[in-house]
């Protein structure tokens, strides 16, 4: 999970690939590797997570689960936790986007934000 400051900066722990700038811990922006193909979500795209609860482990918190973000930016690519985590080696390689959240939508009430590191397949497009 990675939360910004109002200035911008941010700190956490990334778990995307890629290189770039930023302070803090898995901070920067991603270049990431791989294939080549322009990413699916662009910063300041409006994204809805996935509303789904496999029975196995997930990086797409519970609390997060059908609702709605800004992208910040793509953070690299890394294969889906969700199958290494099962011990396979046959883990897609996708995308990794910091996506930020109004602590409000998540939880009913603050005035902050969170922003966290979600795959590209736990995301959809959110526009009407």
């Amino acid at each position: 999970m990675t939360d910004a400051a109002p200035d911008g900066t941010r700190t956490g722990n990334g778990t995307g690939t890629g290189t770039g700038t930023g302070t803090g811990a898995g901070a920067g922006t991603g270049t990431g590797t791989g294939t080549g193909t322009a990413d699916r979500f662009a910063p300041g795209a409006r994204v809805r997570t996935v509303d789904h609860d496999p029975p196995h482990h997930t990086r797409l918190p519970r609390y997060a689960r059908g609702k709605t973000g800004t992208v910040v930016e793509p953070e690299g690519r890394s294969p889906l936790a969700d199958i290494r985590s099962q011990g396979r080696e046959d883990a897609p390689v996708e995308q990794v986007y910091a996506v930020r959240f109004e602590a409000r939508d998540l939880w009913g009430e603050g005035d902050h934000h969170v922003v966290l590191d979600l795959s590209e397949s736990y995301l959809e497009d959110d526009q009407p």
